[in-house]
């Protein structure tokens, strides 16, 4: 049963959210379609990216009409506003079909679309992740809000309705190539690695560019949800990661000494 992640909003702010903490496992390949193109993976061993995605709307007062009353922008950001550009390749947003080019495409971080219109109605949010990383797209589904259902005053163009969702993204087993580029990243969470694992050199760029892509001086900044909770979170979703990692080498010692002669296996007592 997911927790319940209370989020702080800056006062002049309407947050609708009740933001949920979720793992979304993404499955690997199969061993055989990794085989063709020699992918050598982590075992035991799983990093996670924490994300934001929502919606945040302005009323535009005196300049609004019936078909034209709000200033919206929908994204998707790193939970504490890193870059999510090492992770994220492209984003697509499926907007309602009455939008100009509903399905708008975000090519590098931020990765956001902003509109204007009168009506609220469910956006579907695809990403797809570097090659490196996984060739499996993730479908997100959010809810755009205009009018808050907690505020009962009047509206206010200085007062936005803000709408997010916090989850975690989960890559079993990783890439070796994608792990060097992110272990020190700051928009993912990776455990404590094995003194003797040995991973390729990362990218040159990676070092360079790791902030570029970032959220923290954002026009919108000042509304996004504060999870106060957001560094422990990543704090206990590295130390649950250690312990996963650890009952999957356990469960593989024990799984290849069932396999082994009774002569092979140590003494107990």
């Amino acid at each position: 049963m997911p927790q319940n992640l209370q989020g702080e909003c800056q006062p002049d702010g309407t947050n609708e959210s009740t933001p949920k903490i979720q793992r979304i496992k993404i499955t690997r390949p199969s061993e055989d379609s990794e085989k063709k193109i020699a992918v050598k993976r982590v075992k035991d061993v799983e990093v996670s990216v924490p994300i934001v995605y929502g919606t945040i709307a302005f009323w535009l007062g005196r300049k609004a009409s019936e078909t034209l009353s709000h200033k919206w922008t929908v994204y998707v950001r790193g939970a504490t506003n890193e870059d999510l550009g090492v992770v994220i390749k492209r984003a697509v947003f499926q907007l309602h079909p009455s939008f100009n080019n509903p399905v708008r495409v975000v090519e590098s971080p931020p990765f956001e679309i902003s509109e204007c219109g009168w009506g609220e109605f469910e956006i579907a949010i695809s990403l797809f992740f570097h090659n490196d990383v996984c060739d499996k797209q993730l479908d997100l589904y959010h809810h755009l809000k205009l009018y808050s259902e907690e505020d009962s005053g009047p509206q206010s163009t200085k007062k936005p309705v803000v709408v997010e969702t916090y989850n975690e993204i989960v890559f079993p087993e990783p890439p070796a190539d994608f792990l060097a580029r992110v272990q020190n990243h700051p928009a993912v969470v990776v455990p404590r690695l094995p003194a003797t694992l040995s991973l390729p050199p990362a990218p040159v760029q990676e070092v360079h560019e790791s902030g570029r892509g970032d959220t923290k001086d954002h026009m919108l900044s000042p509304w996004f949800v504060n999870f106060s909770e957001a560094d422990e979170l990543l704090k206990l979703a590295a130390a649950r990661q250690q312990v996963q990692a650890h009952i999957m080498k356990l469960r593989r010692q024990l799984s290849m000494m069932d396999g082994m002669p009774q002569s092979l296996k140590p003494a107990s007592g």
